[in-house]
């Protein structure tokens, strides 16, 4: 994996401009300015807006302070969902910065999960990594790595330390081949036009023949209408090892975005 080390890195690295605005109905003791922040794709937003809610903080009532909350054009903004699934789902064809308002009241409790405290986003982050492992492994490795290697996991991730991560990261991505490789590839397809969060089946990366799956079998296979105009799957010679290995986000999931369009 060292020859990935440059492609990896960038993907690690990738940001997003962003302009956070408070809500308009929030009291204030004077107005607020907006804060601009560029946004890791791999990180969560609960995760990485402190310094938004510091700058918030500083114009408002202590009384008047709930907890905070996100939304884009009208739509909350899961914060269990990577900051680079959200933007590309609701605000990938828009003009950057990319607009966030901010809340501190009116909580939307039937669209978005609490999250009191940064405990609760790495429960959900190791869950995620245990559940995929599962899908590859069998959760062999992760089961055999001690509660230190988990926590360099997600420390890697909260301090935005691309090293630290991967170091024990790579456990969890090698491709035993000996052994036929993967069992399931993990991967989740977020759709824009459906109440559905999101689609996840269980897919080999080899058909019953012992021939390699590739990205386009597993579109053609979730969309049977997915097809180019010449008849061939979109991304039809990725190879799902490096697939994997350069797309996929800290919880080792795959996230594929499906649009109403058509669009992948």
């Amino acid at each position: 994996m060292a020859d990935d080390k440059d492609v990896l890195r960038d993907v690690w690295f990738g940001r997003i401009p962003t302009c956070f605005t408070l809500n308009q109905d929030e009291v204030t003791e004077r107005e607020a300015e907006p804060y601009y922040l560029l946004l890791p794709r791999v990180s969560y937003l609960t995760l990485v807006t402190d310094k938004v809610k510091k700058h918030f903080l500083k114009v408002m009532r202590a009384e008047d302070v709930e907890e905070m909350w996100f939304e884009y054009e009208g739509t909350p903004l899961k914060w269990h969902y990577p900051i680079g699934v959200l933007f590309d789902l609701h605000a990938s064809n828009n003009v950057l910065p990319w607009s966030i308002t901010v809340h501190f009241k009116n909580f939307p409790e039937h669209d978005l999960l609490h999250c009191p405290s940064n405990s609760v986003i790495e429960a959900h982050f190791m869950s995620s990594i245990k559940e995929a492992d599962a899908l590859k492994h069998k959760s062999q490795v992760v089961n055999d790595m001690q509660k230190k290697d988990h926590k360099q996991l997600w420390m890697g991730l909260q301090n935005d330390k691309f090293d630290q991560f991967w170091a024990m990261n790579r456990k969890l991505m090698e491709y035993p081949t000996e052994e036929g490789g993967f069992r399931y590839i993990p991967f989740r397809i977020y759709q824009t036009m459906s109440d559905r969060p999101f689609i996840q089946k269980l897919f080999r990366p080899t058909s019953p023949e012992g021939n390699a799956h590739t990205l386009g079998d597993l579109l053609k296979e979730m969309y049977p209408d997915a097809l180019t105009n010449d008849g061939k799957s979109p991304h039809k010679g990725t190879r799902w090892v490096n697939t994997l290995r350069h797309s996929s986000y800290p919880t080792a999931y795959l996230s594929v975005i499906s649009f109403g369009d058509g669009r992948k």
